[in-house]
């Protein structure tokens, strides 16, 4: 039989396409406005407490089939960071520690003192409503990985390049599997193991326990850095 009449629209392919796009596209909607206030309070505080643009400039992220996308975030570190990070003498031991950390790190002297509340909270995250809208992202998928950092972390997991295929089938997510299973603590081969799994079991269903368990860990502030 034809695969277009197996079509299943609460799983799969189909999904994705189809549902889950509407879905991304009336709820981001509603985000947008439900968040405006607090997206109006976190710009002020962000230009209040550091010199520089209230949305982080940092490079493009690989999207699903691995093309790549600008990702909307409020920014939390100092001006150019992510560039001073890679070029910066001063930050060089601490570039080897964040390499060495699955690109997470614990105590990253680059974030501001506002950028340490919106990061325990995920509140730096919400511009990516942005992105959901315009269909770089869903509101549940993976992590939007670095190009340099998904290179290098397979260099570093080798065993983890066929989980990587399966996980860039699928749009990355503001919210996910791994981000509601322990956050910032897991590293990338286990994190990337989640997110396949997820790719491979993508559902409605799926999608609805994600969404009931993000608010739990936003809130909390768990596993953030």
């Amino acid at each position: 039989m034809d695969k277009k009449y197996n079509c299943n629209l609460f799983k799969g392919p189909c999904y994705q396409k189809y549902l889950k796009r509407v879905i991304d596209i009336f709820a981001s909607l509603i985000l947008m406005l439900f968040f405006f206030p607090i997206c109006l309070i976190t710009a002020i505080a962000i230009k209040i407490n550091s010199r520089g643009p209230v949305l982080a400039d940092v490079p493009e992220r690989v999207g699903q089939w691995g093309r790549l996308f600008k990702m909307y975030k409020f920014r939390s570190m100092i001006e150019n960071a992510h560039f001073l990070l890679r070029s910066d003498p001063q930050f060089q031991a601490l570039f080897q520690e964040y390499k060495k950390s699955s690109y997470k790190l614990k105590n990253d002297p680059r974030i501001t003192s506002a950028g340490k509340f919106i990061r325990k909270h995920s509140i730096d995250e919400v511009p990516q409503i942005i992105n959901v809208f315009k269909g770089d992202m869903s509101l549940i998928g993976p992590r939007a990985y670095y190009p340099d950092e998904l290179e290098n972390q397979q260099n570093k997991f080798p065993h983890t390049k066929k989980l990587v295929k399966s996980v860039l089938s699928v749009k990355p997510g503001i919210s996910g599997l791994w981000q509601v299973s322990g956050r910032s603590e897991i590293n990338f081969d286990k994190r990337i193991a989640i997110d396949s799994k997820y790719a491979h079991e993508l559902s409605l269903w799926l999608d609805l326990k994600i969404i009931l368990k993000t608010p739990l860990v936003m809130f909390s502030g768990e596993g953030a850095v």
